[in-house]
């Protein structure tokens, strides 16, 4: 049965569900995907290297993350201090956090810096301001984090900057903060260009033809909402033969059940669709379990950040054709360092940004590496390896 076929007899979300998990639907029809890529695609990824394209939270310019250095005898002076730090996430639990947390932990034990506390909001910023008020009670020195919701949170981190503590930001900073006077220094991926590499490897896989749908992050985030505009932009100047037929938000804390519903829902309206993008990879792990639902192993994914799961799916040669990577352990490193200049009164950037990393099925081993600071896990090197065959 074809696809077209499939979605009129299910005729809705719920019965194609039910066609979906009783097997009653045929195979798909697979689209036929180009060889050999798409040159002007390809072109674009290149030109790319080494460029960052955002901007920080007040529109700040990007130092690169390695400007941010300390002598030895800046380290020796930090270590005397004897300083306390503590972890405040927006989540935790994902390959991102993972390795932001990982990059932390192993610069502040250089630093003869203790950490006090690594906490979970579960992405709710009321938990998130608790989170705060209980860290501060214990008195620490610096305080990393990354804000659920920049005004919902913004008092408690004043709050925070009011006692002296030395704030330093992943990505995102409370709303009417500012650096060098509120808090020490923002540090991010490159989001901008994270989604606009996203963007040529969507057009690579589809030869640069198709309709296609974008599930993105529906909160006033800045860095997913960086990723979007990267995307989504390119796409339209680039790619005039690329058109979003539809676009759907996911606002959490589910962003792996919300985004396959919306997969689902876009994949039933729009029977040609040709790809989705996902704004991170958690949200894709729904689009990729939508595609599988029924059976649509011919669409093409592309997705911000180099998780688990997705990276088995890339290796494989499942689904997810190329995605944006960030390099969160040494996001962890650099933030890390930037605390350490506060102590010492030393000068920091007020936004230090690290490019966007391209990852295809052919190097994700080594962009695992890159990203994550160690030897990728045995699921991943089968993965590869089994896909190649």
């Amino acid at each position: 049965m074809s696809r077209r076929t499939a979605v009129r007899c299910a005729g809705a979300l719920g019965a194609l569900l039910l066609v979906a998990l009783t097997g009653c639907a045929g195979a798909a029809s697979v689209r036929e995907r180009p060889q050999g890529g798409y040159p002007p695609a390809q072109a674009a990824l290149a030109a790319l290297q080494g460029q960052v394209l955002a901007t920080g939270p007040g529109g700040e310019a990007p130092a690169r993350a390695d400007s941010v250095t300390l002598t030895d005898a800046e380290v020796a002076q930090v270590r005397e201090i004897g300083a306390t730090a503590a972890i405040v996430m927006h989540y935790t639990g994902d390959g991102w956090t993972d390795a932001q947390i990982a990059g932390l932990r192993q610069r502040f034990g250089e630093l003869g810096i203790e950490i006090i506390a690594v906490t979970d909001a579960g992405f709710e910023p009321d938990r998130q301001v608790s989170d705060i008020e209980t860290v501060l009670a214990r008195q620490p020195d610096i305080i990393v984090s990354i804000p659920t919701d920049p005004v919902a949170t913004a008092g408690a981190y004043e709050q925070a900057a009011a006692a002296g503590v030395r704030l330093v930001f992943m990505d995102n900073a409370p709303s009417g903060m500012v650096a060098g006077r509120d808090y020490v220094s923002a540090v991010s991926a490159d989001n901008v260009g994270n989604g606009v590499v996203a963007a040529h490897l969507m057009a690579d896989a589809l030869g640069g033809r198709g309709e296609i749908g974008v599930i993105y992050h529906e909160a006033d985030f800045q860095v997913t909402r960086q990723r979007y505009e990267g995307f989504t932009q390119t796409i339209e100047r680039d790619y005039p033969d690329i058109r979003i037929v539809d676009r759907k938000g996911v606002t959490g804390p589910d962003f792996a059940g919300q985004a396959q519903a919306a997969a689902i829902a876009m994949m039933v309206k729009h029977q040609e669709l040709a790809g989705i993008w996902g704004v991170w990879d958690v949200p894709t792990e729904g689009i990729i379990a939508a595609a599988r639902s029924i059976d649509r192993q011919d669409l093409v994914i592309t997705t911000e950040d180099l998780g688990p799961n997705v990276a088995i799916a890339l290796a494989s040669g499942e689904l997810v054709a190329g995605l944006g990577a960030q390099r969160p352990y040494d996001q962890g490193v650099t933030e890390a360092t930037l605390a350490a200049y506060a102590l010492l009164g030393k000068q920091a950037p007020p936004y230090v940004a690290l490019d966007a990393l391209p990852v295809t099925q052919d190097n994700v081993l080594d962009a695992w590496r890159e990203v994550y600071r160690s030897e990728p896990p045995a699921a991943l090197v089968e993965s590869v390896e089994g896909g190649a065959r």
